[in-house]
């Protein structure tokens, strides 16, 4: 069977090339060097786990699907997956990137989905963005591993509730225990904690709401998977910040490596957000 090597929930900043690299170092934010060795340092816990096809958990920002017909859940099956649209190689300087898909995965993936009750959608000319593009720039920028992206509706309402993306990220973890392969698979997701967007709190000194920020990377890095569910509800998302809800995918995240403590923790304040890096290693800490 397979292995999980490592699951890893960051946060999806699209700035982070060109604030750290691209920008001339006279003109970078103070935070630029202090943003790169985190980054590297988590990077590094990726590397340690020498996985061989990566799982992606991510959300379209509405390139490809819009309110009138938005999967709540979408798997790729594919040969290969062009990355990048226009307005983010214009906006952030996200280079384009053709990513290689993993067919057989995908294929298997989806028929345990849809064995354990989760209705998924399948796109064969699925185009990524930067919700999975930036965690490859960040945990494996050579680019070099077959993935298997997996989408989620954390944008256009109605939404799938906290509870379903735990569960979902429950059976993604059976159907890779049962996987009938020797590969290595990790899984990498990003999302968001406390985010406004074209909103009065966007560009405050901190996140939106630097208290559930706090709670949030302490309930994931603990594996306290009660009170996530207990405390976190579409209203108290949406009143933490009008983007918050892609903290729904760092739930799955969790879900994926179950109600355990993570491995790695750390975070980085960057003015408007809060920056997260959590991996668990289930099947033990290859450091």
């Amino acid at each position: 069977m397979a292995t999980l090597s490592a699951v890893l929930a960051t946060t999806h900043h699209p700035f982070y090339l060109k604030a750290t690299e691209l920008t001339p170092p006279e003109e970078r934010i103070p935070q630029a060097a202090e943003w790169k060795r985190k980054v590297e340092a988590y990077r590094e816990t990726l590397t340690a786990a020498d996985p061989d096809i990566l799982v992606m958990v991510g959300a379209d920002h509405f390139h490809q699907f819009f309110s009138d017909n938005y999967p709540t859940f979408l798997i790729g099956k594919q040969p290969t997956y062009d990355g990048t649209f226009y307005n983010e190689e214009r906006e952030f300087s996200i280079p384009k990137y053709v990513l290689d898909g993993h067919e057989e995965l995908s294929g298997y993936m989806l028929q345990g989905l849809l064995d354990r009750g989760f209705d998924f959608s399948v796109s064969h000319e699925l185009k990524i963005d930067h919700s999975i593009i930036c965690p490859i720039i960040t945990t494996r920028p050579q680019a070099d591993l077959p993935i298997v992206p997996i989408y989620t509706n954390i944008f256009a309402p109605p939404l799938p509730s906290p509870k379903r993306f735990w569960d979902l990220g429950r059976a993604i973890r059976s159907i890779i225990d049962e996987y009938p392969s020797d590969a290595k698979i990790a899984a990498v997701g990003s999302g968001h904690l406390s985010l406004e967007l074209g909103g009065p709190r966007q560009f405050g000194e901190t996140g939106p709401d630097p208290e559930f920020d706090r709670q949030a990377i302490e309930w994931l890095s603990t594996g306290n998977v009660d009170a996530i569910l207990e405390n976190v509800t579409h209203e108290s998302m949406a009143g933490a910040g009008n983007a918050t809800h892609g903290f729904m995918d760092l739930i799955l995240m969790m879900g994926i490596a179950g109600p355990e403590a993570a491995a790695y923790t750390d975070s980085l304040d960057l003015f408007h957000t809060m920056e997260a890096y959590i991996t668990w290693y289930p099947n033990g800490d290859p450091r």
